[in-house]
């Protein structure tokens, strides 16, 4: 258990340094992440009025039956994809990725390029 406590640690501890210079405005609003094991969440943040603009995850009514598991790159990609739909239909064409603490590698990565590849610049 102590293992388990020390990488939960350590996350937000990476989380915290990525945070201290990554800040969303609403012309260029911050991305967050968040995974869990069986899925993964991802939002635009405005933190100059503290609102969130644009949120999508495997959960959301559209994606809960075109995924067969939220915690895998497939399920992350579509996620992207989403989210970068919805961010331009909210008329955002740019923002600021925050990984959130995580690695940038596997479901991380895979949503981020399905959000550029879905025409949010990053």
């Amino acid at each position: 258990m102590e293992r388990l406590k020390l990488k939960a640690i350590q996350r937000l501890r990476r989380k915290k340094r990525v945070r201290k210079r990554v800040f969303g405005t609403p012309e260029r609003p911050r991305l967050s992440v968040f995974r869990s094991l069986q899925h993964i969440y991802a939002q635009l943040i405005d933190d100059t009025a503290g609102r969130t603009l644009v949120q999508v995850s495997t959960l959301s009514k559209e994606l809960r039956d075109a995924v067969k598991s939220g915690g895998n790159k497939d399920a992350a990609a579509k996620v992207g994809a989403v989210l970068a739909e919805r961010a331009k239909a909210a008329g955002i064409t740019a923002a600021a990725f925050d990984r959130n603490g995580y690695k940038y590698h596997g479901r991380v990565k895979a949503l981020a390029d399905a959000v550029r590849k879905g025409g949010i610049a990053m």
